[in-house]
C-alpha cells in the first residue's frame, strides 16, 4: 500500500537540477556544453510551429509537417552526437540505440504525415485545426503516431527513462554524463516534445472548431474538451506503460514495424479518399 511519486514530481525534479552544479566530463568538447541549449530550442521550434494554444501556427510559413519531422531529428542527432563526444562507453552505447530506433520510427512518422498531406491537400500543420470530418485514414495515421510517440519519447515498451540498467536503457545511457542545468533542459526539452506529439494525436483524431468569443459557456466547453484530448491520450500512453512489459531491443523492429504497416494503410486508404 505504498503511495507513488505525485504528479508534479518531474517539476519538482526540475527545480531542483536547475539548482544544481555541472560536472563536465575532461574529454568533452563544445558539441557537449551545447547540445541541452540546441535539443531545447529544437523542441521549442516545434512547440511554435504547432498551432498549440491558437488555430493558426504563429511560423507557418517557415515550415510544415516535414519541417517538424527534421526539427526533431535535429535535436536527437546533437543528443547522440553528445554522448559520443563524453567518451562513455554507456554514451555510445545509447548512441547506437538511439539511433536503431530512429532509423525505424521516422519512416512510420514520414508516412503518417503523408496520409495527412493526402487527406487534407497540405502538409501545413494549421490545416489540422478547426472543425473536419475524421476520416478512416486519420485514424490509422493517427494511431501509427501513437506507436511512433512512445518511441520518440523514450516509453514503455521501447524504453524507461528511469532504469540505469545498462542491458535496457537506451535515453538514459545519452544523457547519463550530464547533470545540473544541462540536464534540466534536456529533461524539459522531452516534455515538451511529448506534449507536441501528444498535441498532434489529439488535433488528428479529436479535432475542435474555433469557439465563439463572446459566448462564455461556448468558451469553457471548449477549454475543458481542449485539455480532455490531451488527458485522453496520456491516459492510453499510461495504459500502455503499466500493460505491457518492457521488450528486448530487436523485438523494436517488430513494434515499430507495425507502426510502419499502418501508416501504408494510412496513405493507401488516403489515396482511396476514405
Amino acid at each position: 500500500m505504498r503511495r507513488g511519486q505525485g504528479i508534479f514530481q518531474p517539476y519538482y525534479n526540475l527545480a531542483k537540477l536547475f539548482s544544481k552544479d555541472e560536472v563536465i566530463s575532461e574529454t568533452a568538447s563544445w558539441i557537449f556544453r551545447v547540445t541541452p541549449v540546441i535539443v531545447l530550442s529544437s523542441a521549442l521550434s516545434a512547440m511554435v510551429l504547432m498551432p498549440m494554444l491558437i488555430f493558426s501556427s504563429p511560423m507557418r510559413q517557415m515550415g510544415d509537417l516535414l519541417a517538424l519531422i527534421f526539427i526533431f531529428s535535429l535535436g536527437r542527432f546533437f543528443l547522440a552526437l553528445s554522448a559520443l563526444d563524453a567518451g562513455s562507453p554507456f554514451g555510445g552505447m545509447g548512441s547506437s540505440r538511439e539511433m536503431f530506433i530512429s532509423s525505424l520510427s521516422e519512416p512510420a512518422f514520414c508516412l503518417a504525415v503523408f496520409a495527412l498531406s493526402l487527406q487534407f491537400g497540405t502538409t501545413d500543420i494549421s490545416a489540422l485545426s478547426g472543425s473536419h470530418a475524421v476520416f478512416v485514414s486519420s485514424v490509422v495515421a493517427a494511431a501509427a503516431l501513437l506507436l511512433v510517440t512512445v518511441a520518440e519519447t523514450s516509453r514503455i515498451p521501447v524504453d524507461n527513462q528511469e532504469t540505469h540498467l545498462e542491458l535496457t536503457m537506451v535515453h538514459e545511457a545519452m544523457v547519463l554524463e550530464y547533470s545540473g542545468r544541462s540536464l534540466a533542459l534536456i529533461e524539459l526539452a522531452s516534455y515538451i516534445k511529448q506534449m507536441v506529439l501528444f498535441f498532434l494525436i489529439a488535433q488528428i483524431i479529436f479535432p475542435i472548431a474555433v469557439p465563439e468569443l463572446d459566448n462564455l459557456t461556448q468558451g469553457f466547453l471548449w477549454l475543458s474538451w481542449y485539455a480532455a484530448r490531451i488527458m485522453i491520450i496520456a491516459a492510453i500512453i499510461a495504459v500502455i506503460e503499466v500493460a505491457v512489459a518492457k521488450m528486448r531491443l530487436f523485438r523494436v523492429a517488430d513494434f515499430l514495424g507495425f507502426a510502419f504497416v499502418l501508416g501504408v494503410i494510412a496513405v493507401v486508404c488516403a489515396m482511396l479518399g476514405v
